[in-house]
């Protein structure tokens, strides 16, 4: 009897560590204290993360893409997810928000009502990114036009659709550690911040488990394409073979070296890629130079 009195009191205390430890986690608000928001270096951030790859509207064109109508659906094993508006209407996008609850979305992944977000937000990598910027960018969001487009809820069923267990899945997969440790150069840790934190590339090009967390032993090294049709490729030392120039015409203009231009997924990327200068390519592809060659 006194050992189950004891078992009973060990699986309450366990219990309530593992509520508390995957409770949606926010930042002091005093954190962004001081920090000036730059709305030219929101512009930047915001091409660099891709935001309107996701967030403009299915049928969205090159003059309305900064309408962040949301909408766009993203199939997964685990149901299929929309992007949301997060245009500045107050009804249905962010108008409301301040820089601190876009702070907390991006690097906890928890929404202004203290709910997870499902990973498809790519909040993992985004997690590296510098209040700095996120400050910036929700200046840049906020003035964009404000779209009154209602949010389509989320195609996913039991037990993905239960937001609380999440708060495991990120004890488990969400890191805000480099995952290349070391770099030599000041070029090299530039890239690293965009390609690991704000272009977010390893969320196509590195393979994840049967829950859906990156495999950062496998980095950089490909992935079946998440459009469902064919494999997103391994662009480490291993393969990509293209030269430095090749790259970075590459990634301004989408043509490459064989005469073919990107397609897919890849397309929106070369649309925000293109809009960062060239020194900010040119560190992108001195990270991709320096990471592990893993074929």
């Amino acid at each position: 009897m006194k050992q189950l009195k004891w078992l009973a009191a060990a699986a309450v205390i366990a219990g309530a560590a593992a509520y508390f430890l995957t409770l949606p986690q926010r930042i002091d608000p005093s954190s962004l204290s001081g920090l000036k928001p730059d709305i030219a270096a929101g512009a930047q951030v915001f091409a660099a993360g891709g935001c309107a790859s996701c967030h403009a509207a299915p049928d969205a064109t090159r003059t309305t893409r900064l309408q962040l109508a949301g909408g766009q659906a993203f199939a997964s094993p685990f149901g299929t997810f929309y992007a949301p508006n997060i245009s500045p209407d107050p009804i249905h996008g962010i108008g409301t928000w301040q820089a601190i609850d876009l702070a907390n979305a991006m690097k906890n992944g928890t929404s202004p009502d203290r709910q997870h977000y499902f990973p498809v937000f790519p909040y993992t990598s985004y997690s590296r990114a510098s209040l700095q910027d996120i400050v910036s960018l929700h200046a840049y969001l906020q003035s964009l036009p404000a779209v009154s487009s209602a949010n389509r809820p989320h195609d996913v069923g039991f037990p993905f659709n239960v937001r609380a267990s999440l708060g495991g899945w990120k004890l488990l997969f969400m890191r805000s550690s480099w995952v290349l440790k070391t770099v030599d150069t000041p070029e090299i840790e530039r890239g690293r911040y965009l390609v690991e934190a704000l272009s977010h590339c390893s969320e196509c090009h590195t393979p994840r488990n049967i829950l859906g967390g990156l495999k950062t032993s496998k980095w950089l090294t490909g992935a079946p394409n998440p459009t469902g049709r064919g494999t997103v490729p391994n662009i480490t030392p291993a393969k990509l073979t293209w030269s430095d120039a090749d790259l970075l015409n590459y990634f301004k203009t989408g043509f490459t070296p064989d005469f073919d231009t990107a397609g897919g997924l890849m397309s929106e990327v070369i649309e925000n890629l293109s809009q960062l200068p060239d020194s900010d390519l040119a560190a992108i592809i001195a990270y991709l130079r320096a990471v592990p060659a893993i074929k």
